[in-house]
């Protein structure tokens, strides 16, 4: 019961209480429990978490998490397609049903990339308050990537001297330059990228010529990404001692989960996972040179993720030139996580 929240699964603390509540359907669960909430609008994902307090940490009450894709066509039109926008309302709506039905007493409700770029953002942040009632506020880069260091810092594997950790999302990619020595990492530095694997890839997409290889392809999406984070390069260096490196992204446990070989995602193995970079270099390569078709055939990637796993292979790659660790922490946990933690602290 005092685990900490960091080392706590999703299904660990909803099968509990499910299991401890079994005879008492009719009562509340937790009639004297707060109730606490995160939800985090990507360019690609939507995601909610509620939890209620434990210990040092939380438990998890409820989850929902959907592909919506909300940046799709973001980078050629400017703004927010109507289809995206359909799609992600219907998302919203099943959020907005399950804080009610959970009785959530706070929460916090960010967007990120995708709502920061468009035009029509601000215009579809109104229209998601007047239809499902729930607030989202426009977050910053820098704050985006303080709170998925939040989130999974607790992930980092001990050692001495700085730790990078990123977050490869839909519009963007977060890299974040952490010292472990405090309780809760102090950012050394930050830099926001404009690649995340919805925007690499329609960019990508719309410079190929016809015909091109994969390979070729491939390395122009390497070669953007490895641009937009050389001023972050250059700042930092090389690192000195061993390199500690933890992502926080579908990307890199997507990847995980294909490097073991899984027929279906796990969160229990993957969350707090260590892999080889080599490893993850491999895998990488391996999607890159399959066509789409191909892809969607691997377990945990599929038709969704198909279209959009080799931009993130390329935006992983770029990282580890960069930050050449020997091993990669996985985290499936981030944003809503630090959230969650932020709020049960008495902040915003």
């Amino acid at each position: 019961m005092g685990e900490d929240f960091a080392r706590l699964p999703q299904r660990r603390g909803q099968s509990a209480e499910l299991s401890a509540n079994t005879n008492r359907a009719s009562r509340p669960r937790w009639p004297d429990a707060r109730h606490y909430a995160a939800l985090d609008l990507g360019t690609n994902n939507c995601r909610l978490l509620i939890a209620r307090p434990q210990g040092p940490g939380f438990a998890v009450v409820d989850a929902f998490s959907r592909i919506v894709r909300l940046g799709e066509g973001l980078a050629t039109s400017g703004e927010l397609s109507d289809a995206a926008i359909d799609r992600t309302l219907a998302a919203l709506r099943i959020c907005a049903d399950k804080l009610r039905k959970r009785n959530v007493s706070l929460a916090r409700s960010v967007a990120t990339e995708a709502c920061r770029r468009a035009t029509n953002g601000s215009a579809f942040i109104a229209r998601v308050r007047d239809e499902t009632g729930i607030m989202l506020d426009i977050i910053t880069a820098e704050e985006e990537a303080r709170l998925a260091v939040l989130g999974c810092h607790a992930l980092l594997e001990p050692g001495d001297g700085p730790a990078l950790v990123f977050d490869i999302g839909g519009g963007s990619t977060e890299l974040v330059l952490v010292d472990t020595r405090t309780t809760v990492p102090t950012v050394i530095d930050w830099h926001s990228a404009p690649w995340g694997v919805v925007s690499l890839t329609e960019a990508s997409a719309a410079g190929a010529a016809s015909g091109e290889s994969l390979a070729t392809l491939y390395a122009r999406m390497r070669d953007l990404v490895t641009t937009s984070f050389a001023p972050f390069a250059a700042r930092v260096g090389m690192p000195v001692g061993t390199p500690r490196l933890l992502g926080t992204s579908g990307t890199v446990t997507t990847l995980a989960s294909v490097h073991l070989g899984l027929s279906s995602y796990d969160r229990s193995v993957i969350d707090g996972l260590i892999v080889p970079t080599g490893a993850m270099r491999a895998v990488s390569a391996r999607l890159a040179g399959l066509d789409l078709n191909e892809r969607a055939q691997v377990p945990c990637i599929g038709h969704e993720r198909a279209d959009l796993v080799v931009a993130g292979c390329a935006i992983l790659e770029s990282i580890l030139d960069i930050w050449p660790a020997e091993r990669l922490g996985i985290a499936d946990r981030g944003i809503r996580e630090g959230i969650l933690r932020r709020l049960m602290q008495g902040g915003a």
